[in-house]
């Protein structure tokens, strides 16, 4: 699974996408130039139990580290990633 990435001015995503649809996708709002907001993570039944989901979180975590912002989760399962792995924390805003 490729997770690909967009972003607005405002806005963003990271998502996994096969045949043109998008099978999983992680969207967030910023916060001005230090932080992002992830809204909400949707997982396609195909992707299912396959870590999809926990590999969007990831790639928003490293985003994160590479661009020296924080992450306010307020999506339940993104919240829910940060809270069992303790290696992304240190993004928490």
């Amino acid at each position: 699974m490729q997770i690909q990435f967009e972003e607005s001015a405002s806005k963003g995503a990271f998502y996994i996408a096969e045949n043109g649809s998008r099978l999983a996708e992680m969207t967030f709002s910023k916060a001005g130039d230090s932080m992002i907001i992830i809204d909400h993570t949707d997982v396609s039944d195909a992707l299912r139990g396959k870590g999809a989901g926990k590999q969007l979180v990831s790639a928003a975590v490293d985003y994160a580290r590479k661009n020296n912002i924080k992450i306010l989760p307020l999506c339940p399962f993104a919240k829910s990633v940060f809270e069992k792995v303790k290696e992304f924390q240190d993004v928490l805003s």
